[in-house]
């Protein structure tokens, strides 16, 4: 078997990459690589000869730096790859190192805004609040008094991460092209997604342009802040931002706990998130409790916005669906929905999949409420998805993790927290604003000219189709044809035609004013176009009755005749 090129500035990465396969159970890659176990050994990677725990790996991984650290917390979504307790230990990965000196960070500030800290700012505490493989962030006061957060890339990280990817992705390729797990769980695309995760992660300026985004996006929520970035103080290695006085949802006593309301806290933080993922399509990816405060004024803040996550409109709609089939219990659904979001595989088993993902979400469906995890539902999906060969979009495990971090959240603050009654409350809700935000006018306008168009013609086709047929010209290819039922046919489809241009009218009348604000308003929303609605809706639902009760099928003909 023919081995990767080796570049020599990645061996000792390789060596790293190789003693964690060995480690963890994965010896026969190595053998098939044919590198020599004794070779790649390093005193604090050993193989111990005992089973591997789930914590050792987390801890092996953050004395590997960032980029192991950043792909803990990736496979820590992969319920396809690692059972259980590895992904728990992945998902508490704590991103704590030793603070790199005063001096640098002094160095760094002043290159990147050109001015020294001690002109720069009136205050700034040269002993960091925390520090991470990434960055540490200093407290400090502008000169204006304003309370600020300072946060400095560390120095080298950059490149670092850059040398670290490239051995991961020589690696991952191997195993890609010459073994069976490879081939079912392709690894470079999921190193490729750490890629474009990490290195948006390092650029300060766009966690910045972040921060104001979703500001902006959640200004109605009066029980949740964002820190305000300093445009001024902010590059790409530096994000001067608000300091914002609270603690750590984890660093909570109970008897602070028990001062907040913690059900209002976490309905309007579950609200929050469902606005982000499924009407705005960019929201925040990295809610674990970490990130997440409780302010000095009992809101809650999100806090580190490196890691953002962008959808679209077609993914938001089938997300939705599958979030309440899943809290309904309706396991065909969700499968159905699982294989309009993804792509299958040469291999895939349409049978299994669905069997599988039925079966998964009746066992939920079993469950108590107040305890159903979707997160971890999703995740199970895609675990069926990988070991039947099927490709879910990295968005899917993007808003599971999610969606698990934010329950992890919730469950500090209110642990009877029933975030399913918050889905089915804001589905419709949810269905109305994006019917509403993709009635854009150039869609409309050209809609309506189409109808115009049809309209104009309609005449005209059905009087040279009466034509035809009073010339006795139409011909059938029928045993006998009975004049009569054609033309009752022909009736029955223009008065049929004739509603669904109605139905349509009403349709898209109703989008038009819906943009019209009025103080007559039906569930939140503007009277006139919600009936119109509804009026269609029922006219719609008339029409399909009509047609399943009366229109009859046509018989099959008899052998023989």
């Amino acid at each position: 078997m023919a081995l990767p090129l080796l570049k020599p500035d990645h061996l000792k990465r390789y060596k790293d990459i190789v003693a964690l396969l060995i480690k963890y159970g994965r010896s026969d890659l190595v053998r098939e690589a044919g590198l020599s176990t004794p070779a790649i050994r390093r005193e604090s990677l050993a193989v111990t000869g005992k089973e591997s725990q789930p914590e050792e790996l987390a801890s092996d991984l953050e004395y590997l730096g960032a980029t192991f650290i950043k792909l803990g917390q990736l496979l820590s979504t992969r319920g396809d790859l690692l059972p259980e307790p590895y992904l728990d230990a992945l998902a508490r990965l704590q991103d704590k190192v030793e603070p790199f000196s005063f001096a640098e960070v002094d160095a760094i500030v002043s290159s990147e805004l050109g001015i020294r800290i001690s002109k720069a700012f009136a205050e700034f505490d040269p002993e960091p609040l925390a520090a991470a493989s990434l960055a540490q962030v200093h407290r400090a006061q502008m000169r204006d008094g304003r309370a600020v957060v300072v946060k400095v890339q560390r120095p080298g990280v950059r490149e670092q991460i850059v040398n670290d990817l490239e051995a991961l992705e020589e690696v991952a390729s191997f195993i890609d092209a010459h073994t069976e797990i490879g081939k079912r769980y392709e690894f470079v695309n999921m190193l490729e997604d750490l890629r474009r995760s990490l290195l948006r992660e390092i650029d300060f300026q766009r966690e910045g342009n972040n921060l104001i985004r979703l500001g902006d996006s959640l200004s109605s929520f009066r029980r949740i802040v964002i820190p305000e970035p300093i445009d001024d103080f902010t590059t790409s290695r530096v994000l001067t931002m608000d300091y914002i006085p609270g603690k750590k949802i984890t660093a909570l006593s109970p008897l602070r706990l028990m001062e907040v309301d913690g059900a209002k806290l976490s309905e309007e933080l579950f609200r929050a998130y469902l606005k982000q993922t499924l009407v705005d399509g960019f929201f925040h990816a990295d809610p674990h409790p970490g990130n997440v405060f409780l302010t000095d004024d009992n809101r809650i803040a999100l806090l580190d916005l490196g890691m953002v996550s962008n959808i679209g409109s077609t993914f938001q709609e089938n997300y939705l669906r599958l979030l309440l089939a899943i809290s309904n219990g309706r396991g065909d659904e969700a499968a159905e929905i699982s294989i309009k979001m993804g792509e299958p595989k040469a291999r895939f088993d349409d049978s299994d999949f669905r069997h599988r993902v039925a079966d998964l979400v009746a066992e939920h469906a079993d469950t108590a409420l107040d305890r159903i995890d979707a997160g971890q539902v999703v995740l199970r999906i895609q675990r069926i998805a990988a070991d039947t060969w099927f490709r879910l979009p990295p968005e899917f495990t993007m808003i599971a993790k999610t969606l698990m971090n934010l329950d992890r959240v919730v469950y500090i603050l209110a642990p009877n927290f029933d975030p399913n009654a918050i889905i089915k409350e804001e589905a419709t809700s949810l269905i109305l604003r994006n019917v509403v935000k993709s009635v854009e006018p150039g869609k409309v306008m050209s809609g309506m000219l189409e109808i115009k168009e049809f309209v104009e013609r309609f005449p005209g086709r059905i009087n040279k189709i009466l034509d035809v047929i009073g010339n006795n010209e139409l011909k059938i290819g029928v045993d006998a044809i009975d004049e009569r039922i054609v033309l009752d046919g022909l009736q029955k489809v223009a008065n049929r035609i004739t509603i669904g241009l109605v139905l349509a009218a009403l349709i898209v009348g109703a989008a038009l004013l819906m943009r019209i604000e009025t103080s007559f308003r039906l569930f939140g929303y503007p009277g006139l176009p919600m009936i119109f609605f509804l009026l269609a809706a029922i006219g719609a639902l008339i029409l399909i009755f009509n047609i399943l009760l009366y229109d009859k099928k046509p018989k099959k003909k008899e052998e023989g005749d």
